[in-house]
């Protein structure tokens, strides 16, 4: 059985377009990245969410980022004997190995992981709730996020809520991980909530003394 076929036409164009102009202009840099390895200051963790473009919101090239995306930006806690190592096994190799300096949780808004976990949660999506479901199990993790919004009626608003309750349910489970709190208190690492309005192109930046999200002017 033949499942893996040529690629459609209009990549091959696009990376061919890339390597005649991009590639071929910064031909030393990526043959330096090649060469001497990764090297990256910090760690972003995104949503899969094809609208969030993590990279050019900050402006950046190869070797800035590393970058680990999944469903709604999702951090589990430390739990080696459990599931979801995925996210763990990739902040594992960028805090021991790469020994980033940042490691950012971007959140952003409209997200459709956040949407699904709240209908899950509000017994709406039989689906995510069979156990089979992997965007199911794994929306388990932001099902605090729901309880803690309890008290907001409106349904979009408590969606809005709860992607901010993604980030920082995010960041207090990577503070789970023993070598993420040892580095963090040994100041070699920062956590950074971050939550981006996908239509109105703004950056927020969450304040944990503060427990709010601030705009970035």
């Amino acid at each position: 059985m033949t499942y893996a076929r040529k690629l459609p036409g209009y990549l091959i164009n696009r990376f061919r377009g890339w390597r005649a102009t991009h590639y071929t202009e910064n031909k030393s840099w990526f043959r330096h990245l090649a060469q001497e390895g990764q090297h990256p200051r910090s760690m972003l963790i995104a949503c899969c969410d094809s609208r969030v473009h993590v990279t050019a919101i900050f402006n950046a090239d190869q070797g800035e980022f590393f970058i680990h995306r999944n469903i709604a930006n999702l951090v589990p806690p430390y739990t080696p004997d459990g599931d979801h190592h995925g996210t763990s096994a990739a902040v594992e190799y960028a805090v021991t190995a790469l020994k980033v300096a940042h490691l950012l949780v971007v959140g952003h808004s409209n997200c459709g992981g956040v949407r699904g976990c709240h209908d899950m949660c509000a017994g709406k999506a039989p689906e995510l709730s069979s156990g089979s479901s992997f965007v199911g199990n794994w929306m388990e993790i932001l099902r605090p996020g729901y309880e803690r919004t309890a008290d907001i009626a409106d349904a979009e608003a408590r969606i809005k809520a709860m992607e901010l309750e993604a980030v920082r349910i995010s960041l207090s489970n990577l503070m789970t991980f023993p070598f993420i709190k040892e580095a963090v208190e040994a100041e070699r690492l920062t956590l950074h909530g971050l939550w981006h309005d996908i239509g109105e192109g703004g950056l927020s930046v969450y304040d944990s003394d503060t427990d709010r999200f601030e705009p970035v002017a």
